[in-house]
């Protein structure tokens, strides 16, 4: 069981006693009464049976144990003073929450957030990097980046950032050893990583973009029996961490995954681009709109768009 603990006026007068090394000056910092102050330390003394200071008036000195004290209690009375200023400044703070695509939320959003967060620091970003489609109706999200097609409510207001435009991505170290150019017909010979795609809302059309039989038969691939398949994911980032591993092949967004490319972690071997009739489109609800945090999301992510775009 914890001890009895003094009362949170009397460590307090006598923190500001001790830097003061004075209980007048004390009264003075806390607004009360000089016999006030010296009451609360008495009582202080009086609890953990040791004096802290010794002397009166000018004279007054801080004990070898009250010193002990003293150092403690201004440390905590510093975190005190942070923490009560920080609750202060977050009672301005807007919260902003986005539904997201997994894969547009890990690959490109994540990473250039903290951009719009040192722009907008009193706004609070809630990331929901979930599959199932947004009900505005129902779900408190201020916006959505959605991925499918362009299917949408009426009361939905919607700005397109990306068409799809599919690719086969592996590691350079992947693929070290075959003379280049590749054909596409080397593909044969490694893993082709797969997402689960049973577990999303997605219409029949979305789900056939993602598969690589279709993929491969936009490109007039017929020798599937041929073909060595790798391990199923259900989420999308585990298969693009074992596609950067070496792995084997992964297939992904070209617009999406460029930051990858630029830094080398995947590459497009086969330099083959497959169009769909999918994009990742930006879905604001028309209750949301005239939120100011959501006006700055919109204007931050066009902005981010043509830098990335660039």
């Amino acid at each position: 069981m914890s001890k009895w603990l003094p009362s949170l006026n009397s460590l307090r007068a006598f923190e500001v006693t001790a830097r003061h090394k004075s209980y007048r000056k004390a009264a003075e910092e806390l607004g009360v009464t000089t016999a006030a102050v010296q009451q609360l330390v008495e009582k202080l003394e009086l609890s953990i049976g040791e004096k802290l200071f010794s002397g009166r008036g000018t004279n007054l000195k801080i004990t070898p144990l009250g010193d002990i004290g003293f150092e403690e209690l201004s440390l905590s009375f510093k975190q005190i003073e942070r923490t009560v200023n920080r609750l202060r400044s977050n009672k301005d703070n807007k919260n902003l929450v986005i539904s997201s695509d997994p894969s547009f939320a890990s690959a490109w959003l994540v990473p250039k957030l903290n951009n719009f967060k040192k722009i907008n620091p009193n706004i609070d970003v809630l990331i929901d990097s979930s599959t199932n489609l947004v009900d505005f109706d129902k779900d408190a999200v201020d916006l959505a980046i959605r991925f499918g097609v362009n299917d949408y409510k009426n009361n939905e207001i919607v700005h397109k950032l990306y068409d799809e435009y599919s690719c086969a991505y592996c590691s350079p170290a992947l693929i070290r050893n075959l003379n280049k150019p590749i054909n596409i017909s080397e593909i044969k010979k490694f893993p082709l990583l797969r997402w689960d795609l049973s577990q999303f809302e997605w219409s029949v059309n979305t789900k056939k973009c993602m598969d690589w039989k279709n993929w491969l038969q936009e490109l007039k691939f017929s020798n599937f029996s041929e073909l060595t398949y790798g391990p199923i994911f259900n989420d999308y980032n585990l298969a693009l961490q074992c596609a950067i591993a070496g792995q084997g092949f992964i297939l992904g967004s070209k617009p999406i995954l460029k930051d990858l490319l630029k830094k080398k972690l995947l590459i497009d071997p086969f330099d083959i681009t497959v169009k769909t009739n999918l994009r990742y489109d930006l879905v604001i609800s028309e209750k949301s709109l005239n939120k100011p945090e959501v006006k700055k999301f919109i204007e931050w992510i066009k902005n981010e768009k043509e830098i990335s775009d660039s």
